[in-house]
């Protein structure tokens, strides 16, 4: 019966690509100096998975590399080579070849040949000279053993993952004779028989000088399911059952289980089962949908909440008391979807030791990666798309922010830079925050580039003012162009990302200290709380996260300034008034006597005019772009209980507007 594989490679990738993950993890690991033996079993098993995986599915180029790269693990795990700089950085270069080989089997975006063949001459090299030592020595005892006993005990559910021991068996036939004696000690008595669980195990004899590589491939498949003993014995005249007990004592082997570590073989298998019971794999696809049925459920329940305002006391008090039920039921069952999507910061923090490593390296400078907050949980939507602004953000800091170590002893700082990614939860964001402790933005080499290239400054202008001016297009202050980046080139771009995320960017600097990139994210990009106001007869929506405090303001506490538009005294500090409805061009009647809403966004707060305070409310997030197009200080959109669609409030886009304009003044 033949069997379509290619449904289990969505699988086999996301795998391989976890695998990769730990692999870079452990060999950073290594490089640093740890030589804890697991973490260097954790790099062999994950290559050994991929190496398997790959060749069940028929991608050569990849079992064909991971097959020298674990070659080059085992010796270094059974103690055969120290751990050396030449070998850790090969193997580096492996995991790129492999990541790149993964898409083209994936994706069919076809990997470098030069670079598969030059990193599997790197691993060879590595190995070879390992090998020069005593390559006679080693030959031969390769070619000692005419015969292998294989203990082959598969876990009770070898059967649940499709694998089946019989077909094993037969696989080993094709490599030479086979004597096979079954152990029946673990079979329990008839009416005890579950005909799902694996209850046999096997004593095989392998006649013939067959490689040790050759048996493991063949049980590549099942090594995690099984408890396997492979080892040199005499050829035996008597059945292998008898021929066990005169043969060699074990050696160590790739897929071997340690004799120690049998006794708890069992309490293991139990855990991988356990924590196989408690989790799926499920696609983001089918998250997704659940997520906007939630939303749709949010809505529904608006709906009836306003129907319900319009009914008689005596059958909306029984209604409005179901209503708030539902409304708690709702709103558990929609954090409770969410936190499906939810997934910690790490997943994009993983990757920047490999990215400060290399870059360091080339650039002969010496950089400490601190990371903080990795537990932090962000939307998986927005993780997969904040990794490239803040892969740029870490290549400026190493690049330009970061001095070189002569500059830094010259200084009086410690020679090696330090770069720091933290993340936290702040009210309703999460603050992403990159920052180093270089020589920080330099303000007037700043302003001259802004005069050269004809950019508008305020009189006077405030450091963040300044700061703000890197965000300009095509904005650089480096004296020459490198293939890195550039302080400020593309930093547009990060910006624009950002706020495409909903979120907003924010810089502090201070020369000779270093300089600072706060990220402010919304948790998720599905639903929000939201403070509904009414602006000349229409209802916007403001972000909860983002309202500091709603008032009457008095006519003694406004005033109008040349050049900066009126502003309100709140407590002893002045805030610009921005009515929302001369922004956004309303025409219908607004209120005499209007009230204010204190907003703080991109780390400035001011106070938006509205008519009349609604109430506050959970909104389903809609994005406008994808149905229409991008709008000046809109966000998004949502649909009320009454079906009518709101508009929701760029809190962001608004404080960058009001400050462009005293430069336009």
């Amino acid at each position: 019966m033949s069997m379509d594989l290619q449904r289990f490679h969505a699988t086999f990738f996301e795998e391989s690509r976890e695998g990769l993950d730990a692999m870079e993890a452990g060999l950073l690991s290594l490089e640093e100096g740890n030589r804890d033996p697991e973490t260097i079993n954790s790099v062999f098993r994950a290559a050994h998975s991929i190496k398997g995986g790959a060749a069940t599915f028929g991608f050569e180029s990849i079992a064909g590399l991971t097959h020298v790269l674990e070659t080059l693990l085992d010796e270094l795990r059974a103690g055969k080579r120290a751990v050396e700089a030449a070998a850790v950085d090969a193997m580096l270069g492996s995991v790129d070849v492999l990541r790149a080989l993964l898409r083209e089997a994936e994706h069919g975006q076809a990997a470098d040949p030069a670079a598969v063949q030059a990193v599997l001459g790197r691993l060879n090299a590595v190995l070879s000279g390992q090998a020069a030592a005593a390559p006679a020595a080693t030959a031969k005892k390769e070619e000692e053993p005419e015969a292998w006993h294989i203990g082959f005990t598969p876990a009770p559910s070898l059967f649940m993952s499709g694998n089946d021991p019989l077909r094993i068996i037969r696989e080993l036939e094709h490599l030479g004779p086979l004597q096979i004696a079954a152990r029946l000690e673990r079979l329990p008595g008839f009416e005890q028989i579950d005909p799902m669980e694996a209850y046999l195990a096997w004593d095989l004899g392998l006649i013939g000088k067959v490689p040790r590589s050759k048996i493991e491939d063949t049980f590549a498949w099942v090594v995690d399911d099984c408890e396997l003993e492979i080892r040199p014995m005499a050829v035996p005249a008597p059945p292998p059952s008898l021929a066990v007990e005169d043969a060699a004592p074990a050696t160590p082997v790739v897929a071997a289980a340690p004799a120690a570590a049998a006794a708890g073989a069992a309490p293991a298998a139990n855990s991988a089962a356990h924590e196989a019971e408690t989790s799926i794999r499920v696609s983001v696809d089918k998250v997704d949908a659940l997520i906007n049925l939630v939303g749709e459920l949010v809505i529904t329940q608006a709906m009836l909440k306003a129907v319900s305002g319009g009914l008689d006391a005596a059958h909306a008090e029984s209604l409005a008391a179901g209503l708030d039920l539902l409304e708690r039921n709702t709103r558990d069952l929609q954090e409770a979807v969410i936190g499906v999507r939810m997934l910690p910061v790490d997943a994009v923090f993983r990757r920047f030791p490999r990215l400060v490593r290399d870059l360091s390296t080339r650039l002969g400078k010496q950089v400490r990666l601190r990371t903080l907050g990795e537990g932090t949980e962000l939307d998986k939507g927005l993780i997969e798309k904040i990794a490239d602004p803040l892969v740029h953000l870490v290549r400026n800091s190493i690049d330009h922010g970061l001095e070189l170590p002569e500059a830094r002893s010259a200084a009086g700082k410690d020679e090696t830079g330090t770069i720091t990614l933290a993340a936290s939860h702040q009210g309703g964001h999460i603050v992403i925050e990159v920052s180093d402790d270089g020589r920080g933005l330099n303000r007037e080499k700043i302003l001259a580039k802004a005069a050269e290239r004809g950019i508008s400054v305020p009189d006077n202008p405030t450091d963040s003012q300044v700061w703000d001016l890197i965000f300009a297009p095509g904005f650089s202050t480096a004296d020459a162009v490198t293939d890195l980046s550039g302080r400020g080139v593309g930093m547009d771009v990060v910006r624009r990302n950002i706020q495409a995320l909903g979120g907003e960017v924010q810089v502090e600097s201070s020369a000779g200290h270093g300089t600072r990139t706060l990220i402010r994210l919304p948790l998720t990009l599905a639903i929000l709380d939201g403070m509904t106001v009414s602006v000349a007869g229409e209802t916007l929506i403001l972000p909860l996260a983002y309202v500091l405090e709603a008032l009457q303001p008095q006519a003694v506490d406004i005033r109008t300034m040349a050049g900066e538009g009126r502003v309100l005294r709140v407590r002893g500090e002045y805030l610009p008034i921005l009515s929302l409805s001369e922004y956004y061009g309303y025409a219908g009647q607004r209120s005499e006597d209007p009230l204010v809403v204190v907003v703080e966004g991109d780390g400035q707060k001011i106070a938006l005019e509205v008519d009349e305070l609604v109430g506050q409310q959970q909104v389903v997030v809609k994005n406008i772009e994808n149905n229409y197009r991008r709008i000046a200080g809109i966000s998004g959109a949502t649909i009320l209980g009454d079906g009518r669609v709101a508009l929701i409030v760029d809190i962001g886009g608004l404080v960058r507007s009001l400050r462009a304009l005293p430069q336009a003044a």
